[in-house]
C-alpha cells in the first residue's frame, strides 16, 4: 500500500495553476498525428472539477462556430502540456451544468474582482 502512495505521489503534477468552476482557462494539449507532435490550445470556461488524486478531471466548454463544445481533461495527464488561467469567474456553484442551455450574453460569467485593501464595504466620510 505504501508503494502505491509513492507511485501516485510521483505522478501528481504540481506545476498547474489553481482554478475552479467558472474560471476561463487555456488548455495546451499535446496532439500526436502520425509521427509528428504539436500543441493544440483549447480555451473555454471550466464547468466542473471532479475526482481526486490521479483520477481528477475537469470539463471545459467553449462555443466554436456557433456550436457548444465540451472537453474532459484528466488533470494529471502527460498529454496536458500546460493549463493557463486567463480570468477568474465569480460563481456560486461547483458544477455549472446550466451554462449549456444558455446562449450569448446570458452565458457570460462575471469576473472576480480582487479584494480591495481596507475594510470591505466601509464608507469613509470627511468633515469639512
Amino acid at each position: 500500500m505504501r508503494d502505491l502512495h509513492l507511485i501516485t505521489a510521483s505522478q501528481i503534477r504540481t506545476d498547474l495553476p489553481k482554478f475552479k468552476a467558472g474560471d476561463t482557462v487555456k488548455v495546451h494539449v499535446r496532439v500526436i498525428e502520425g509521427d509528428k507532435e504539436r500543441i493544440q490550445v483549447f480555451q473555454g470556461t471550466v464547468l466542473k472539477r471532479n475526482g481526486a488524486g490521479l483520477n481528477e478531471m475537469f470539463t471545459v466548454r467553449k462555443v466554436s462556430a456557433g456550436v457548444g463544445v465540451e472537453r474532459v481533461f484528466p488533470l494529471h495527464s502527460p498529454r496536458l502540456a500546460t493549463v493557463e488561467l486567463v480570468r477568474e469567474g465569480k460563481v456560486r456553484r461547483a458544477k455549472l451544468y446550466y451554462l449549456s442551455s444558455l446562449q450569448g450574453k446570458a452565458a457570460r460569467i462575471k469576473e472576480k474582482t480582487p479584494a480591495s485593501s481596507g475594510a470591505s464595504g466601509a464608507r469613509t466620510t470627511t468633515n469639512k
